[in-house]
């Protein structure tokens, strides 16, 4: 997967590309493997000599290169528009732009991890979006490593569940972006959070309401720290096996609450959090997710930020 991955334009003409003639010559599985498979270039006048080509399945291949063009460019313009508040802190002189998010809010176990990423100026990236809108594992795992290869830096944050249970799971969060900005290898110049602002954020800062939707470099953030806490819930799901941390990783589902019921809480169980109170026989304490919201998340959403 490539930063810049893009079908070229159909009618551009490249250096030492084949001419039309030659690329004719070749059979209809060869010309859909380097122009769809392999996303070459494809030079002027191809597609016309294709349509009016006599073999079987020229046709459907020219509609094809179009429709995959069509598509490319929609994407483009969907990731020009993810830029627009780096374009604009960019034409201001800001020239490394952070993006921070978080990641683990709702769950019952584990920690809170955030991401933060600073991207080279006008990165586009195929597919990159909000974390939780990427909902096939291996592609964001995908998008993950491709961020980790461009970016300028990036780095993570973790607050532990003492810490958790200790400041609540709001300023946690907050905790676990400033670890991430922190630890960045290079200083930002701005930093853009979603929907929130760091404390003692070494740069200027502006948080976006659902910011991992519009921003290119929250959405990076966000699945570097979605990423990342999956990762560790793997590893919490080996240590402690029954619970199912490899598939709901800490989230209230109906398959981690039972298992919460008739297994008991453990160390890495959020005791200020209600539902693992109940077990332990404790009174309710934090009852606030969000400085102005609820506790935990519904299961339809904890069952939608597991997968």
């Amino acid at each position: 997967m490539r930063a810049d991955a893009k079908l070229q334009e159909p009618g551009i003409q490249y250096r030492d590309m084949p001419s039309v003639e030659d690329l004719l010559n070749k059979s209809i599985p060869e010309l859909r493997e380097l122009f769809l498979e392999r996303g070459r270039p494809v030079p002027r006048n191809f597609l016309e000599a294709l349509e009016i080509d006599a073999r079987a399945g020229a046709h459907q291949l020219a509609r094809q290169i179009r429709k995959r063009y069509r598509s490319n460019r929609s994407e483009g313009q969907r990731l020009h528009t993810l830029l627009r508040f780096e374009i604009d802190l960019w034409a201001q002189g800001y020239a490394f732009v952070a993006g921070v998010d978080e990641a683990g809010m709702a769950p019952l176990a584990g920690p809170v991890v955030a991401g933060a990423v600073i991207l080279p100026q006008n990165y586009k990236l195929r597919g990159l979006n909000d974390s939780k809108k990427i909902l096939d594992h291996e592609t964001r795992e995908e998008l993950a490593a491709q961020i980790k290869r461009d970016a300028v830096c990036w780095s993570f944050g973790f607050a532990e569940v003492e810490e958790i249970d200790k400041i609540n799971i709001y300023h946690a969060g907050l905790l676990a972006m400033q670890r991430a900005v922190n630890a960045l290898s290079c200083l930002p110049d701005f930093v853009l959070v979603d929907a929130r602002k760091i404390p003692q954020c070494p740069a200027p800062q502006r948080g976006i309401i659902r910011g991992d939707a519009l921003s290119a470099s929250i959405a990076a953030a966000s699945i570097i720290a979605k990423t990342t806490r999956d990762a560790h819930m793997l590893e919490m799901d080996a240590l402690y096996q029954g619970y199912g941390f490899a598939s709901h990783k800490g989230y209230p589902t109906p398959e981690h609450c039972r298992a919460l019921k008739e297994l008991g809480a453990l160390p890495i169980h959020r005791r200020s959090f209600g539902r693992v109170r109940e077990v332990l026989g404790l009174d309710p304490v934090q009852t606030e997710l969000f400085e102005d919201g609820a506790e935990e998340f519904s299961t339809k959403a904890a069952v939608a930020n597991a997968n």
